[in-house]
């Protein structure tokens, strides 16, 4: 199955939820996945915090070989 998330908020724990789903589907669930990140999203590395490192994730996506595009 192919999965396509996008993500438009800047909202820090909204965005970690989305990479957090997109990388399980991607390396647990051996799925075909791409992150789409548009509008106030782009600016994740400003908004990601301690508790919520949404850039960390999306590193991790990348790393696994997951469609990154912003």
């Amino acid at each position: 199955m192919k999965w396509m998330i996008t993500i438009s908020s800047n909202d820090p724990e909204t965005a970690h939820n989305a990479m957090r789903l997109a990388n399980v589907a991607l390396v647990k669930k051996e799925q075909e996945v791409s992150v789409y990140m548009l509008g106030k999203a782009v600016e994740f590395q400003e908004f990601s915090t301690e508790a919520f490192n949404v850039t960390a994730l999306t590193e991790e996506f990348m790393e696994a070989g997951g469609e990154f595009l912003v």
